[in-house]
């Protein structure tokens, strides 16, 4: 897949529930996410196994009643980013946020590297 082919294709899956389909699809085995703070258990996740659990861990704690998905953002040959307008609720205390997000993408032999999140102040 081309970078524009695997940036819409991780867009599209966004806005369509299709986020987990789409690790399988577009992420490397080996590919890493980088959360810009520690929620527990680290900055970074290392391979496909480990961000399917970082799904798991958001999915079990967050409902996310609201999406926006800007882009994709193309970078030369070989990144891409995305804008996530966001509203959370956190299961357990019904705390309801609104955030905003940019994913940075980075790909490389046809499928996604890295992963790095860049939250709004």
């Amino acid at each position: 897949m081309t970078l524009k082919e695997i940036a819409e294709a991780l867009v599209a899956g966004c806005r369509e529930d299709r986020t987990r389909e789409n690790l399988d699809k577009l992420y490397a085995p080996d590919a890493v996410s980088v959360e810009p703070t520690d929620t527990g258990t680290g900055r970074e996740t290392v391979g496909l196994a480990g961000i399917h659990g970082k799904h798991d861990w958001w999915d079990a704690n967050f409902d996310v009643p609201a999406l926006v998905v800007e882009g994709p953002f193309l970078h030369g040959d070989d990144r891409f980013a995305v804008i996530f307008d966001m509203e959370t609720v956190h299961k357990a205390s019904g705390e309801r946020r609104k955030d905003r997000e940019v994913g940075v993408y980075h790909v490389k032999d046809g499928k996604i590297m890295r992963e790095e999140f860049f939250f709004g102040g």
